[in-house]
C-alpha cells in the first residue's frame, strides 16, 4: 500500500516508483514465460497478432519489441494484471473500483531495443475523465543504460501536445521545436513497478547495455472513465477487475484529441512512431 506522501507525490508529479511489489518467484515466472515466447518467435518472420518484431529479427537471433495483449496469451500475465498488491496501489490513486484498458509487454533486447519517442498515453485512448494510468511491472532492473522510462514531472497537469503530423496520427509529440521539460529517470529494480498518469509525458532511449529490459504494462481506469473510441458495453463489463460496472460516465473538462486518422503502417506504438519525421530518442 502507498503512504499518504507517495499518493501526494503521484498527484503532484504524475508518476511514482514503488519497489518490491512482486516476489522473486513471481518475477522468475514472468521471465520464464517470456523466454518461451521469444523461442516461439523464431518461427515468425513478420509481426502478427502476438509478436511485434524488431526490424532485424531472425530465426537465429530472435528480437522482439513487444508481445501484444499478453493477458490473452498466458495466464501468468493475466494473474500479474490481477495482482492484489498492484490493484491496491492503483485503487488508492483512481478507485474505488477499477477496470483494465489495455496490456502489452515492451521488450528491449541487449545492445539494441527500440526507443520510444516523447508521448502522452492520453493521445492514444482519450476517456470521459482522466483517472487513467499505466503500471509498468519491471521484469529486469531498469537502468539508464538499458533504456529506463523517462518522465516529465507535472506534465499531466498541462497541455495535450499534438501527436499528429501532416494530418496523420504519429503517436508522438510532433512539434519540431518541442523540448522536453525537466526529465526524471525511473530507475527501478526487478519486481518493482512504475505508475504514470495517462497525460504524463514519457519516453525511453534504446538499450545500450548487455542486459535486457522487459516491462509489462497494464493500463487501468476508474470505473466511471469511459473510452471515447471503440468500446461496447460488453467490452466495458469484461474489463472490470474490481467493483461493479457503471452506466454513468463521469465527464470532466480534460483536453481531448482523437487519434485518427492512423498511418498506413498503424499497429503498435513502434510502428506508428516510424511515421514521425523527427525521431530524437531513436538517435540517442
Amino acid at each position: 500500500m502507498l503512504t499518504s506522501e507517495q499518493i501526494a507525490f503521484y498527484h503532484e508529479n504524475g508518476y511514482i516508483v514503488v519497489e518490491d511489489v512482486l516476489s522473486d518467484d513471481e518475477v522468475a515466472d514472468l521471465r520464464r514465460v517470456t523466454d518461451e515466447f521469444v523461442e516461439r518467435s523464431r518461427g515468425v518472420s513478420e509481426s502478427d497478432e502476438i509478436f511485434d518484431l524488431e526490424p532485424n529479427h531472425s530465426a537465429d537471433r530472435p528480437r522482439l519489441r513487444r508481445i501484444k495483449n499478453p493477458i490473452a496469451q498466458h495466464e501468468v500475465y493475466d494473474r500479474t494484471m490481477r495482482h492484489q498488491d498492484i490493484l491496491d496501489i492503483v485503487e488508492q490513486l483512481v478507485g474505488p473500483g477499477l477496470r483494465r484498458h489495455n496490456t502489452k509487454l515492451n521488450m528491449k533486447e541487449p545492445d539494441h531495443g527500440s526507443a520510444v519517442e516523447w508521448h502522452q498515453d492520453w493521445a492514444f485512448y482519450p476517456h470521459t475523465n482522466d483517472d487513467v494510468l499505466a503500471v509498468g511491472v519491471c521484469m529486469d532492473d531498469m537502468t539508464e543504460e538499458n533504456g529506463c522510462m523517462l518522465m516529465a514531472p507535472g506534465s499531466h497537469k498541462g497541455a495535450l501536445y499534438s501527436h499528429h503530423e501532416n494530418g496523420v496520427f504519429v503517436g508522438a509529440v510532433s512539434d519540431p521545436d518541442f523540448q522536453a521539460p525537466e526529465t526524471v529517470k525511473c530507475l527501478v529494480k526487478a519486481g518493482g513497478i512504475t505508475v504514470h498518469h495517462a497525460r504524463t509525458l514519457h519516453a525511453s532511449t534504446p538499450n545500450h547495455s548487455a542486459n535486457p529490459r522487459r516491462l509489462l504494462l497494464f493500463e487501468y481506469c476508474s470505473l466511471d472513465s469511459w473510452p471515447l473510441l471503440g468500446a461496447t458495453y460488453e467490452d466495458y463489463c469484461a474489463s472490470v477487475v474490481r467493483g461493479q460496472p457503471s452506466v454513468s460516465p463521469r465527464q470532466e473538462a480534460v483536453p481531448v484529441s482523437i487519434p485518427l486518422p492512423k498511418p498506413e503502417n498503424a499497429g503498435s506504438i513502434f510502428e506508428i512512431q516510424e511515421s514521425l519525421r523527427n525521431r530524437e530518442m531513436a538517435r540517442q
